[in-house]
């Protein structure tokens, strides 16, 4: 809240916080306050993390075993269905040993053993020398490829068979197409006779087809790879394989071959990965949360720290002014009262704080003013330049105070109050009474040093009248004694007695009416006839320097407020300075001119000489007081005009004269 003052012109502006507690100060959190939720995010971060590994783990162990159990099935699945394919065989022989050409019954029980799902794509018979006998389905030997060519069917296996008296396997091989195949050579018996042997032919790539259910195959690839780790057959779909993998020796046919099972990638787990997403936002929302809190309590902190120092600062600068500072809520109920307005009146604030008028430091006298002081400032109409009151200390003693008021808002613009500023100007008041006294001594002083200056052409002025006086009364008593003198003339002698007395008596009336000292007083005067009678005081000083005065006066001129007294006594220092600054002048042009007139509200008296003018380092302090420029000067003539022109709320300036010389201006306000 802001108020000024006004004191002379000086203009005091004060801002005032009303803040009477402070802000508390909390204790400062330790060291780990902030870690710690940063920890127990980590924490529970770390242990999710952990759950969903450990599942993610658990998982993964139960693919493989699924895996292990799938694998184990299909390899019985396998072995089954060899060794049914091998019974068929063993059951066959006999019959296709039996005759040169298979019946019908034969016929219809190979197509059988060589159904699509039994893996093997034709069936040989051989006889004792290893000679193929029959072929179902007839075959050529240009199928066969690379190393095997020629070595169909394999005489190894078949002398293996033969001499095991069971079913051999022969190693795999290569057929067109990119077709691998292997056999499997059944010895028949007779009675203990050996008849032949029957061979099976499987195509690795068949079996795979056939063998390998649907569902399988939608998990899993898988391929046969040889001895030499190439892969021979495989089946599979065009999709993306995982880490989990399987292998198994291909018994039978054994031989080196391998059966190759590899897990495709599973379809993705969505609920895993959105709970893990979603703990992954949740503690970046929180991570982000706490930083933002601590971002917000670190300026929080820094809001408060800065709010207590400036709530610190404020009440030291309260607690220093010498300035009363107090608030009132819009009922006049005291709110807030600094120090300095306690040590004014002597009451503690707490005996302050929540009182109503009448207030216990008004004082009884000036009771009814103060009151009306209190209910104007409550109407909102305290003048903006203060008002003075006479209030009253605790122990009884009184002093005046200059109070200004003002409205109080608050941080929404509010009005809450009032806020009053109290300045003690009993000292003040008491110098500016001692000043005024002094200035009045002064001005009289300075008007009977003008009289001193002007005493010889003074009693010049007086000797005239007195002796024209002494020269008719001589003359009376002569003409009497001798009785020449008539009545009439007698009459007009005594006339001429009675001017001359006036005369004098106008000349001391004047030097007394300049001279006395009386109480400054303020009343409509007229300004002319003012000058005039400054005139008619100078006038005979100014003969004897043989300077000529001229009047130029506005008529008529409106009346202005003032001390005549202090107006005559500026016009006679402005003469009297003009005729001195003409003293080396030729009596020719020994001229001042008076001139009144009018402007823009104010009454302008003007006294032009044709002196030398005034030089500029003079000029800036020729106001000054005890300058002067003259031998046996005082220096505070030109001082005494310049104070009595502002005690008038006047002026007094100068400018060069265009003729030569200087121009003096003096105004006054005019009476509205």
């Amino acid at each position: 809240m802001a108020s000024s003052a006004r004191s002379g012109d000086k203009k005091v502006t004060r801002t005032v916080i009303l803040n009477p507690l402070p802000p508390p100060t909390p204790s400062p959190p330790p060291g780990w306050y902030w870690s710690l939720p940063y920890a127990a995010v980590a924490l529970f971060i770390a242990t999710m993390a952990a759950l969903l590994w450990l599942t993610h783990r658990q998982d993964a162990e139960e693919q493989r075993m699924t895996l292990i159990n799938d694998v184990l099935w299909m390899e019985q699945n396998l072995s089954f269905q060899f060794e049914r394919n091998n019974a068929q065989l063993t059951q066959l022989g006999p019959e296709l040993f039996a005759r040169k050409h298979p019946d019908a019954t034969t016929e219809a029980r190979l197509k059988r053993a060589l159904d699509p799902e039994s893996g093997m794509i034709r069936i040989l018979w051989l006889d004792e020398s290893g000679a193929v006998r029959g072929a179902e389905p007839p075959y050529t030997e240009n199928h066969l490829v690379g190393e095997s060519s020629g070595t169909f069917p394999s005489t190894a296996t078949y002398r293996l068979a033969r001499s095991l008296g069971r079913p051999a396997y022969s190693d795999a091989y290569a057929v067109i197409e990119n077709q691998t195949q292997f056999e499997v050579h059944t010895p028949v018996f007779d009675s203990g006779r050996y008849l032949g042997s029957v061979v099976g032919v499987y195509s690795v790539n068949e079996m795979l087809s056939r063998q390998i259910p649907w569902w399988f195959s939608e998990r899993y690839r898988v391929s046969v790879t040889n001895n030499l780790g190439l892969e021979i057959a495989a089946k599979s779909k065009v999709s993306p394989l995982s880490s989990l993998a399987y292998e198994i020796p291909f018994e039978p046919p054994g031989h080196g071959l391998n059966l190759n099972i590899t897990a495709y990638k599973s379809e993705v787990r969505w609920i895993p990965l959105l709970l893990m997403g979603s703990l992954g936002i949740l503690a970046t929302a929180i991570v982000w949360s706490l930083w933002q809190l601590r971002r917000h309590m670190q300026r929080r902190q820094a809001a408060e720290q800065a709010l207590r120092s400036e709530h610190a600062f404020r009440k030291a600068m309260e607690d220093s002014l010498n300035s009363g500072m107090r608030a009132r809520d819009l009922n006049g109920k005291i709110t807030y009262v600094n120090p300095a307005f306690c040590r004014m009146v002597g009451w503690s604030a707490d005996e302050l704080i929540g009182l109503m008028p009448p207030m216990p430091y008004w004082a009884p006298e000036t009771l009814e003013r103060t009151l009306a002081v209190h209910q104007m400032v409550l109407g909102g109409n305290a003048p903006p330049q203060g008002m003075e009151i006479r209030l009253m200390r605790r122990n009884g003693e009184r002093f005046d105070a200059l109070l200004i008021e003002a409205p109080l808002i608050d941080s929404d613009g509010r009005h809450i109050g009032w806020m009053g500023s109290m300045v003690d100007v009993t000292e003040q008041k008491r110098a500016q009474d001692l000043a005024r006294q002094q200035q009045e001594r002064l001005q009289a002083t300075a008007r009977l040093v003008t009289m001193g200056e002007m005493a010889s052409t003074l009693a010049h002025e007086l000797n005239q009248p007195l002796a024209a006086i002494s020269s008719y009364n001589t003359g009376c008593l002569n003409m009497i004694g001798r009785g020449e003198i008539s009545p009439a003339e007698l009459t007009g002698v005594l006339e001429k007695v009675g001017k001359q007395a006036q005369r004098a008596a106008q000349i001391i009336r004047r030097v007394h009416a300049f001279v006395r000292r009386s109480e400054p007083k303020c009343e409509p005067v007229d300004v002319n006839a003012i000058i005039r009678e400054a005139v008619g005081l100078v006038e005979p000083d100014a003969q004897r320097r043989g300077v000529s005065i001229t009047l130029d006066l506005a008529e008529p001129v409106p009346a202005v407020a003032a001390d005549p007294v202090m107006i005559e006594q500026v016009a006679v220092n402005l003469i009297r300075n003009g005729m001195d600054a003409m003293a080396d002048a030729p009596r020719a042009e020994r001229r001042i001119s008076l001139n009144t007139r009018l402007q823009e509200g104010m009454l302008i008296f003007s006294v032009a000489d044709r002196g030398k003018g005034i030089p500029p380092e003079v000029a800036e302090k020729l106001f000054a007081p005890f300058f002067t420029t003259k031998e046996e000067g005082m220096g505070m003539g030109l001082n005494i005009c310049r104070s009595i022109a502002e005690l008038h709320r006047g002026r007094l300036t100068f400018e060069a004269n265009p003729g030569g010389g200087t121009i003096f201006h003096f105004s006054l306000p005019v009476q509205s």
